[in-house]
């Protein structure tokens, strides 16, 4: 599948909140959703994919079975990239990937409440939604990644997942600043 980059879509909260309802009634008791990534930053251009995390106390206790059966499939256990300057244990960077075409595209992503990987798109999300300078650069980035590798996500990421340890890194220093927590469920 070709990597495109579309323009900033105001219906991406809305889609999100669409398929909000179906998803908590197959996540394990307790979670919560987020919307996350570049569709949940409003004004920044993206991949027109609906990146949603569900936040569990454990990843042994998501249904998979009820994903699959509800038209969800299995991405399977996976790792997120860990920044090079940080040696984090397996357990700090686990998820759960699910994929939905239908009713439109979603990745759905299922981490442990706590960890790294389920912290850090929270904090990058909402550092790039109070940074418009920050968001359009990493806006820019992503266009011409997309052109430069349009049929190539290995390349793509490869040069993405490194720019946005950059972000990273100056989200944790706002979040020092700010005192930024963990935001309600969305």
């Amino acid at each position: 599948m070709p990597i495109i980059i579309t323009d900033a879509n105001p219906s991406w909260p809305d889609e999100f909140l669409a398929l909000k309802p179906k998803l908590l009634t197959l996540a394990p008791q307790g979670a919560y959703l987020h919307h996350i990534g570049s569709t949940a930053v409003p004004g920044l251009a993206a991949k027109d994919v609906i990146d949603i995390q569900i936040t569990v106390e454990d990843l042994e206790r998501v249904d998979f079975a009820a994903f699959v059966g509800a038209g969800f499939r299995r991405g399977g256990h996976t790792s997120d990239h860990c920044p090079p300057f940080m040696d984090l244990p397996a357990a700090q960077l686990s998820k759960w990937l699910f994929v939905s075409e239908e009713p439109r595209r979603a990745h759905i992503h299922i981490r442990r409440r706590g960890a790294f990987n389920q912290q850090f798109p929270l904090l990058c999300r909402d550092y790039l939604r109070c940074h418009p300078v920050s968001a359009g650069a990493y806006e820019l980035i992503k266009q011409r990644l997309a052109g430069f590798f349009p049929e190539d996500q290995g390349a793509y990421y490869d040069i993405k997942d490194p720019v946005f340890d950059l972000i990273y890194e100056a989200a944790l220093e706002w979040k020092q600043r700010t005192c930024w927590t963990e935001p309600s469920p969305d």
